[in-house]
């Protein structure tokens, strides 16, 4: 009986990663045909967007797809481990999947013309003469995304596009900070740890954390106003009486010297400037407690995984990603050990490090 239920779990898992690289890969061909509709009607003589060759080697089609199927090999591993529970459709209904669709596709063309015409500024345009309180570094078009972070519409459509980028990878790449947090809630009273989830964004991590472990409660902590309201409506009626949220960047974290246990961040620090992410870096360390750990993941780094090292160098060439290439390069070991907290253990999961770092 138990090997048929294991059987089952893993046919009803490849199934629906399967379907799932199948619609967003498709959706991806899609945006690159209206991208280029786009990119023809305003003229390749003028078009803004930057082009150059691939710096190191990138993977093709073929070795991309097994890469993929490797971090979902790893994804069902952590499942059956009990690492955190099978994963079910994080978008909603059918009908609210396809609502999503919809508004992806028609959003692709304002990105397109926004690529075509190197236009990443409007949101600052449109931010210039309100009060101080957003940084200006975040005050822009990040991906060429229509309102940057700054509206409930981009935060609807927000995971369904990067989904798309990655060709259905990105929430079992996000997944692997769980495995992490699982030990050490092993070896602790989940009611007691104190955890903080920073740039939460639409609450990719903190929603499926606080699925996980039912007794955890979290603080889920981002910039942006309406990505903290969309995060709440991701979550359900029993998470969300463990969660709270506060509106704050994290180079002031709102939080107490020593008072965090564990603390995460996803896809943060690559949109930083060098100087933020030193000063983000050193808020980690003191608000952990010593001994508490922070789980970092990010983008890869140059040499994580060398035959992605091209691919890398391309990404900030196609989105608006002023701070990308520099972060590709930093030392972000020895940053982290300068603020205090020493590197446990690093894992590369297809395009994204995820990193375990002690407050010593």
């Amino acid at each position: 009986m138990d090997t048929l239920a294991t059987w089952s779990r893993r046919a009803a898992y490849a199934a629906r990663q399967g379907a799932r690289v199948g619609w967003f890969a498709a959706h991806g061909e899609l945006a690159q045909a209206i991208t280029k509709r786009v990119a023809r009607r305003h003229g390749s003589a003028g078009s803004k967007a930057p082009r150059r060759r691939p710096i190191g080697p990138t993977p093709d089609q073929r070795r991309l797809f097994a890469q993929i199927a490797d971090l979902f090999r790893r994804d069902l591993a952590n499942v059956e481990a009990g690492h955190y529970p099978l994963p079910s459709g994080e978008f909603g209904s059918p009908a609210a999947f396809l609502d999503l669709s919809r508004r992806f596709l028609a959003d692709v063309p304002k990105v397109a013309r926004r690529r075509a015409t190197g236009a990443h500024q409007e949101v600052f345009e449109a931010t210039r003469d309100e009060p101080a309180g957003l940084p200006r570094y975040y005050r822009q078009n990040f991906h060429f995304q229509t309102d940057g972070w700054l509206s409930r519409d981009s935060a609807r459509i927000y995971d369904f596009q990067v989904e798309v980028l990655f060709k259905g990878a990105t929430a079992a790449m996000r997944r692997q900070a769980l495995v992490p947090l699982s030990q050490l809630l092993r070896q602790k009273d989940q009611r007691r740890v104190a955890y903080a989830d920073i740039a939460c964004g639409t609450g990719g991590l903190l929603a499926p954390a606080l699925t996980a472990f039912p007794r955890l409660a979290g603080v889920g902590v981002d910039l942006s106003h309406p990505y903290l309201q969309h995060a709440r409506t991701t979550l359900s009626r029993r998470a969300r009486a463990r969660a709270s949220f506060v509106t704050a960047p994290a180079e002031a974290l709102p939080f107490a010297d020593d008072s965090l246990d564990v603390a995460s961040c996803v896809y943060l620090f690559h949109e930083l400037p060098p100087k933020v992410r030193r000063q983000v870096a050193a808020e980690f360390a003191r608000v952990l407690k010593p001994g508490g750990l922070l789980i970092f993941a990010d983008s890869l780094q140059e040499g994580d995984l060398p035959e992605n090292d091209g691919l890398l160098h391309l990404f900030p060439a196609l989105f608006h990603e002023p701070y990308y290439e520099g972060y590709l390069t930093d030392d972000l070991d020895g940053m982290f050990a300068r603020a205090g907290l020493r590197l446990r253990e690093m894992t590369p999961a297809f395009l994204t490090r995820v990193a375990v770092y002690e407050k010593v």
